[in-house]
C-alpha cells in the first residue's frame, strides 16, 4: 500500500536541500536517510534520502543526486510516497492509518447505525471523520477520544458517544425551547 508521507517545498540554500511538509506521524521512520520514496509525479522519482535535519522547526531533506538549488527547485510540490505493508500498524497504540479507518461503520454505543466513514480530513487542530449517513447526507465527527470511544478493526466499526446536537442538531435546541414554552404556558394560567 502506498501512503503520502510528505510534500516537497521550496529549495533551502544552494546545496540541494529542500523543505518538506511532513504528512506522517512517523517522520523518523518514513523520512530517514536511506529511505527510498516513490513520487507523484512519478517522473521525478524514486528518490533516496541522503540527509535530513531540522532547521528553524522545518524538516530539510537532501536526496541522492540532487546537488544544487536548481535540482532542488525542480522537485517543488512533489509528493513523497512510502510503500507500506497493509498489515503494518502505527508504532503507538490508539493510532491508525487512514486506510484502516476508511469504510468503517460508525455506530452509537447501543449499536445504532450512524453511517460509514468515507473520508478523513486532517485539520490543524484535530482530524475529522466525514461520515455518509444511510440517507446520503454527510456528517462530520471530530476524531477525539471523548467522542470516538472505540475503534474495532476486526468488527470494522467506530463506536461514538456524541454530545447533544452533533448528530441531530435539533435535539438540544428543541428540548430547551420546549421547556421554556411549557414554563410560559404554565404562568399564563
Amino acid at each position: 500500500m502506498q501512503l503520502v508521507v510528505a510534500r516537497v517545498g521550496r529549495a533551502h540554500g544552494i546545496k540541494g536541500e529542500v523543505t518538506v511538509e511532513v504528512r506522517t506521524d512517523e517522520p523518523e521512520l518514513r523520512l530517514s536517510p536511506g529511505a527510498v520514496l516513490l513520487t507523484d509525479p512519478a517522473s521525478t522519482g524514486p528518490l533516496t534520502i541522503e540527509t535530513g535535519r531540522v532547521h528553524s522547526g522545518r524538516l530539510l531533506l537532501r536526496f541522492e543526486g540532487v546537488r544544487d538549488r536548481n535540482g532542488a527547485e525542480a522537485l517543488r510540490n512533489t509528493l513523497l510516497i512510502a510503500d507500506v505493508d497493509p498489515d503494518e500498524m502505527p508504532a503507538e497504540e490508539d493510532e491508525y492509518y487512514d486506510h484502516q479507518l476508511m469504510d468503517l461503520d460508525v455506530v452509537l454505543a447501543d449499536g445504532t447505525e450512524i453511517g460509514r466513514i468515507t473520508e478523513i480530513s486532517h485539520l490543524p487542530s484535530q482530524d475529522l471523520f466525514i461520515v455518509e449517513r444511510p440517507d446520503g447526507t454527510e456528517l462530520m465527527i471530530p476524531f477525539v477520544e471523548e467522542i470516538v470511544t472505540e475503534i474495532d478493526l476486526e468488527e470494522q466499526r467506530a463506536v461514538i458517544t456524541p454530545p447533544p446536537g452533533l448528530i441531530d442538531d435539533r435535539a438540544e435546541i428543541a428540548s430547551s425551547r420546549d421547556a421554556a414554552g411549557d414554563e410560559d404556558e404554565g404562568s399564563d394560567a
